[in-house]
């Protein structure tokens, strides 16, 4: 076991208003380069609407899941009932386009607005007026696992929608121009 820092974004659905200013701030932050566009759908952050009992859930891009869950399960909150999928953070599920590049289709998963220099807490936590979000650092004892990382990630989910040979030739086409630009 080792100890690892986990960052969390604490969710308190009962105080979220619906704003999005959450979305935007996200995709702002995240736009090349920085703060020049605002496109909601490039968020690493969503809020649900569950529009029959007007509640609003947000949910931030977590692990990355290769194919869709099996799990339909429903949760009781308050006498209510909700689909699991209404609280799901997997990155690329193949049920929804959430999560999801609409231009290149990679996963955009949260990565809590890593940055040079280091931000206190992730944008969407700052500028949420109602403290629907909160951030919180802990330390948890971990098993070691091997992840992918965001290029490994990325370059799986180009290879499964184009093709090992296309990736490759694009790459190396890339890498010889890069090479002669010098």
């Amino acid at each position: 076991m080792a100890k690892k820092k986990v960052k969390v974004i604490k969710i308190n659905a009962d105080e979220c208003n619906g704003c999005r200013a959450c979305e935007a701030i996200c995709s702002a932050f995240h736009a090349n380069p920085k703060y020049s566009t605002i496109n909601p759908a490039k968020a690493r952050i969503h809020v649900n609407w569950d529009p029959l009992r007007n509640l609003f859930v947000p949910v931030y891009g977590g692990p990355y899941v290769e194919a869709e869950c099996l799990g339909r399960n429903k949760y009781v909150i308050g006498e209510k009932e909700y689909d699991e999928c209404l609280f799901c953070r997997a990155v690329a599920c193949p049920s929804r386009d959430l999560f999801k590049d609409p231009d290149s289709g990679l996963p955009l998963r949260c990565d809590m607005c890593e940055d040079e220099p280091p931000l206190e807490e992730p944008m969407c936590v700052q500028v949420c007026l109602t403290d629907a979000l909160t951030y919180e650092e802990r330390e948890e004892d971990v098993e070691e696992e091997e992840r992918l990382d965001e290029l490994e990630m990325g370059l799986e989910t180009l290879i499964e929608k184009y093709g090992f040979e296309r990736v490759a030739d694009t790459l190396a086409r890339i890498s010889i121009s890069k090479q002669a630009e010098g």
